[in-house]
């Protein structure tokens, strides 16, 4: 199992205050994205390049206010983004890294690896968004409660059709330098990262947090993080 960092989860109240965060905090305008029937969401998409992880990007989600979910209730949307802490904390905070998505070359044997160490990562279920170039296609694993579970710390899965998004965006202005995992769990989510052979990803024991090292194409540092409480 060869799995790769796949994109980086910012969420926001809104779309449009994680389009005017991105532009404040990293200096550009987030691409097209579209839209989730699925889950009633929205997103807008930056590219980011890596030496180990290609077709890797930024993502910007936020509830789609004139949608309503194909995955009626009590299913929930993705990403705690029906999680009356995590909405409230972003109407309090404003948008901010909250998760990420690893892509697995085959997600049913990813999700069983996970099931072996007791980890229930929910149903793969199917999922699509038009776009321009035609209809995008991925599989990807979604607890019916929406949890991203260990805080966000261990990733959604997801697995691509013949279309990956990224091919679709701009190039890159931003690269991945690194991505530095902490939670109380951490012997768990080490584990859970080594079993689909993402053992390059540092995870140490502590409050539950997320950060992530950016450059810039002139070599100037950024940093996005989060923190939890445990």
């Amino acid at each position: 199992m060869h799995a790769r960092i796949d994109h980086l989860v910012v969420a926001a109240s809104t779309l449009e205050e994680g389009i005017a965060w991105c532009e404040a905090t990293l200096g550009l305008t987030p691409g097209p994205g579209g839209s989730h029937a699925l889950f009633g969401t929205h997103n807008r998409l930056l590219r980011l390049s890596s030496n180990d992880h290609r077709q890797v990007y930024l993502e910007i989600i936020a509830i789609d206010p004139q949608a309503t979910p194909a995955r009626a209730a009590p299913l929930r949307r993705w990403f705690d983004l029906d999680d009356p802490t995590l909405r409230d904390q972003l109407d309090r905070q404003g948008p901010q890294l909250i998760h990420w998505v690893a892509s697995v070359p085959d997600i049913d044997a990813a999700c069983a690896a996970w099931r072996r160490l007791g980890i229930d990562r929910g149903p793969v279920i199917e999922a699509s968004r038009p776009t321009p170039e035609g209809l995008l296609r991925w599989r990807i694993a979604v607890r019916d409660d929406g949890q991203r579970l260990l805080h966000g710390t261990l990733p959604t899965l997801i697995q691509w059709g013949p279309v990956h998004p990224a091919d679709q965006m701009p190039a890159p202005v931003l690269g991945l330098v690194s991505l530095h995992l902490q939670h109380p769990q951490a012997p768990l989510l080490r584990a859970a990262l080594n079993a689909i052979g993402l053992d390059h990803v540092t995870v140490e024991t502590g409050q539950p947090a997320l950060q992530v090292q950016l450059t810039s194409a002139p070599g100037t540092p950024l940093t996005l993080s989060h923190q939890e409480p445990a």
